[in-house]
């Protein structure tokens, strides 16, 4: 029996036990070697071939994520690993390191209880590196640190032990620095990492060796000898000595939770219902007798087998035949098979218990981000909330007509299977709009398109996605309907601040009914909200909020569900430049209504509502807010200069420039807009010899002199006239 073989029989034996099951993710920036370690892993754990681990690069089996070297797709697999004389199922999910891809990491954070963030010993604690870290922390996902690289602090950097030390000092002390910072308040003490304990570790992933304070215990292996063996270049004799593989899976079976402990802090932190009832004490409990609840992290589109959900199973079994709920929906469905992921492959299995990672088959209604149950009445988990969200869209039409039923149905599976890609499809014209949250994402996702589902799409140049705002109060305005029986009058100002970011944070949720009005008052109220108007809260809606604060007005309650989509239409299409409204509160302060309810329907109610809160926009000052980038460059000083320039030429406000030795790591905020096409260009002016990466920071305003132009240049691209309405447009 192969070796491989050997550890499925192995893993089938232990997955029963949540005890002994670790779930574990690696993070971190883009390039500082996740994909690398976790084939190294997989390889020690007799998975793959040794030999071709570090190379074979399994858990990025898809061709693009070869081609580019970098990582994509979340990918997952298990593997059993021998410590203290008891074998542990370690479930392993290797996240991706690009900004454009940050939504997959938030995804996967949901379905592991530990993370091991992996710094570059070189470049130390990047942007990306703090984003993953603040992700984790916020499922409530400890962390343990791998530093990874260190065989360039000698062979190319030429430190001596010391000054290795002071690096390896420094790096830890700005990853438990962000800990502190981020992490719920009961853990921050307990979740630094340490050396002594072992929750830090030093090593290779390339090269197959590292470290941690137990194992040089344990083992007899002093810094000095590593030292040494780096000094002669024998990497090789460390790595029989020290496998990579045993001291990272080793400090994950000590110092990371197993889903049973895990589940008692993380479950009150990503479920909303009460942990008193049968099913919360199931999912605290990781009960594998409890109702089935299994949260689906991601969809896997496989060509023979279809869809597979992947997920987290945090409560009950799943089994072959079983049929489940996908709540938030009125589907149910059954399971066709349940299996293990191992690297690329799946092993079919009758049933996993509670704390497993399953890969299930036949839940066709299930999206990334759905909970499915075996009874529908189960509160869902919560809503995953993305640290950035798409804001480059591109038009896509099939090169041949009969293609187009099929490229509407691989655009929706695409969606599906990466929510952070977000897709509108227009019937009438048969443009179809895809937006993502970077160049990158774009070309990989049309690279499938055409290469995995054989859809030939022409597609247009990247488009930035905008927002509308206003700058100060509007209104009353008055909107009549069409009959003119009805008048409603709207103010229109500014949301708060705080607000704005309660949102944005998912403090504040965005629900179709608002379920607790109590505790959604009192976050408003505590974010600076009038107590009256928050109080009359109807609806938050991206991140906008529809408030009723009229007294006593005959039929209004028969109305408000047309009043509030009135408001919702109007905040998808702001009457500027048709883009999508954002931090606007809508009063609505008086109405007169009909007393026959045949005289207010819809065709009544939604245009007089939209009108009078185009109108109050009006008044109020509308301006168009552009997303922007943070880019951080790493460039040696005697290309400063070009690399600035470059900068400058795309409207970036340099933020900060920092030296290091005879590098320059400068931060500089730039429009979206202005960075298509950077990466070739940087590369050019630098001559090759720049690190450099970018995340999203939000929307900000247009400047002045520019607002005008662009407004132009987006009414005309949707084929509306150049010139936005003003308020005399949308009086009755």
């Amino acid at each position: 029996m192969g070796r491989k073989e050997d550890n499925v029989r192995r893993a089938l034996s232990i997955m029963t036990d949540p005890t002994r099951i670790r779930n574990i993710g690696i993070a971190a920036h883009i390039d500082h070697g996740k994909t690398t370690l976790s084939d190294n892993l997989l390889a020690g754990a007799g998975m793959i071939s040794e030999e071709l681990a570090g190379k074979q690069l399994v858990l990025d089996y898809d061709e693009q994520e070869q081609a580019r070297g970098i990582t994509i797709n979340a990918a997952n697999a298990s593997m059993v690993h021998p410590y203290g004389g008891t074998e542990y199922l370690i479930n392993l999910i290797d996240t991706p390191g690009h900004v454009d891809f940050g939504g997959d990491v938030t995804r996967a954070m949901r379905a592991v209880d530990g993370v091991i963030i992996v710094v570059c010993a070189v470049e130390g604690v990047m942007p990306q590196t703090e984003t993953v870290i603040r992700q984790a922390l916020k499922e409530r996902v400890k962390p343990v640190l791998f530093i990874n690289k260190v065989d360039r602090l000698i062979n190319e950097l030429k430190l001596n032990p010391q000054e290795m030390q002071e690096r390896f000092v420094k790096i830890i002390t700005e990853v438990n620095r962000l800990i502190k910072k981020m992490a719920p308040e009961e853990f921050r003490e307990k979740w630094m990492v340490k050396v002594e304990d072992g929750s830090v570790a030093f090593g290779s992933a390339y090269y197959n060796w590292a470290i941690s304070a137990p194992f040089m215990q344990k083992k007899g292996v002093s810094f000095k000898d590593v030292y040494e063996y780096l000094g002669k270049g024998d990497q090789r004799t460390l790595a029989k000595k020290a496998p990579v593989h045993e001291v990272i899976l080793d400090m994950t079976v000590k110092h990371l939770p197993n889903p049973v402990e895990a589940q008692k802090y993380r479950i009150p932190a990503i479920w909303r219902g009460d942990v008193e009832s049968e099913v919360g004490k199931a999912l605290m409990n990781c009960d594998p007798n409890g109702p089935t609840v299994f949260m689906v992290t991601k969809i896997i589109i496989d060509p023979h087998a279809g869809e597979v959900a992947v997920g987290r199973l945090f409560s009950g079994k799943i089994k072959k035949g079983q049929e489940l709920y996908i709540l938030g929906t009125s589907q149910k469905n059954r399971v066709q098979q349940v299996a293990l992921c191992v690297g690329p492959d799946r092993i079919p299995v009758e049933e996993l218990v509670a704390g497993n990672i399953p890969a299930v088959i036949g839940l066709r209604d299930a999206l990334a981000g759905t909970t499915c149950a075996s009874a529908p009445e189960i509160v869902p988990f919560e809503k995953m909330v993305h640290v950035s969200e798409p804001v480059v869209t591109v038009a896509i039409e099939a090169k041949h007509m009969k293609d187009l039923p099929r490229l509407i149905e691989v655009l929706r599976t695409i969606s599906k299977a990466d929510p952070s890609i977000s897709v509108e499809i227009n019937q009438e014209t048969g443009e179809h709009l895809m937006s993502g949250m970077g160049e990158l994402h774009l070309e990989i996702t049309q690279y499938r398109i055409i290469h995995d589902y054989g859809v030939e799409i022409e597609a247009s140049n990247p488009i930035v996605v905008y927002r509308e705002a206003v700058v100060g109060r509007g209104g009353p305005f008055e909107g009549k309907s069409p009959n003119k029986h009805n008048r409603f009058y709207i103010v229109v100002e500014p949301l708060e601040e705080e607000v704005v970011k309660a949102i944005k944070e998912g403090i504040i949720k965005e629900e179709r009914k608002i379920k607790d009005k109590k505790a959604l008052v009192k976050i408003l109220e505590d974010c600076g909200m009038d107590k009256f108007e928050a109080r009359g809260v109807q609806s938050v809606y991206n991140g906008n909020i529809f408030t009723d604060v009229t007294k006593g007005i005959q039929y209004l309650n028969e109305t408000m569900e047309l009043c509030i989509q009135a408001f919702k239409e109007a905040m998808d299409k702001g009457p500027l430049a048709n883009e999508k409204v954002l931090g606007v509160k809508v009063k609505l302060v008086d109405a007169k209504l009909h007393e026959d309810s045949i005289h207010r329907g819809p065709a009544q109610v939604i245009p007089a509502v939209k009108h009078a809160i185009y109108g109050a926009m009006c008044q109020a000052g509308r301006i168009l807010l552009e997303p922007k980038q943070r880019v951080y460059l790493n460039v040696p000083q005697e290309v400063m200069g070009d690399a600035i320039r470059e900068l400058q030429q795309r409207r970036a406000v340099i933020e900060d420039m920092q030296q290091e030795g005879d590098l320059a790591i400068i931060i500089a905020k730039a429009p979206v807009a202005e960075m298509f096409g950077f990466a070739s260009a940087i590369r050019s002016a630098t001559g090759g010899k720049v690190l450099w990466s970018t995340e999203n920071t939000g929307f900000e305003p247009v400047p002045k002199d520019m607002q005008d132009d662009v407004v132009r240049q987006i009414r005309v691209r949707k084929g509306l006239k150049p010139e936005p309405p003003d308020e005399s447009y949308f009086v009755a």
